[in-house]
């Protein structure tokens, strides 16, 4: 039996310096992302596209969900499996390529660093992370690879 859930997003463009899309380089790709209830996001495009680098563009919101989306699932994977995890860190790569006026990510890749304690096996560490990527939501719903090259550490504390 399914059960939806929707997610509500509302996205202002606010690049109009005046002149609204008369031209290609004379509007800015800046926009506000609002969710209800949360802190805004400042948005703009990849500058490479012509957009701001200061803030958070679609590319990388993608990858940043599929990493949290895996860390969530692994956390979740982890307890259940009686590993106890006392530190996650991710340094996830999107790769996308362009073609004309359009472009697809080819893959993501996901470099979990998982330190767990002492007393927790590792090897129920490693397995819980192929079972966190069948749980995650954002990675069922990409046509894309996401790979995970994980480490797991044993604390010495």
């Amino acid at each position: 039996m399914s059960h939806p859930h929707r997610y509500r997003v509302d996205v202002e463009w606010t690049g109009n310096r005046g002149s609204g899309t008369d031209g290609y380089r004379n509007y800015s790709r800046n926009h506000v992302i609002r969710i209800p209830g949360k802190p805004e996001l400042a948005g703009s495009s990849d500058p490479t596209f012509r957009g701001d680098a200061t803030r958070h563009n679609p590319e990388d919101m993608l990858v940043a969900a599929l990493s949290t989306c895996h860390m969530l699932s692994y956390l979740h994977m982890a307890t259940v499996a009686g590993v106890v995890v006392v530190a996650y860190d991710d340094a996830a790569e999107g790769t996308m390529v362009t073609e004309g006026n359009g472009g697809h990510f080819t893959e993501v890749v996901l470099r979990p660093v998982v330190t767990i304690r002492a007393d927790s096996d590792p090897d129920k560490a490693l397995a819980a992370h192929d079972d966190a990527h069948h749980a995650c939501f954002i990675a069922n719903s990409v046509n894309f690879p996401v790979r995970c090259e994980s480490r797991i550490v044993v604390s010495s504390d």
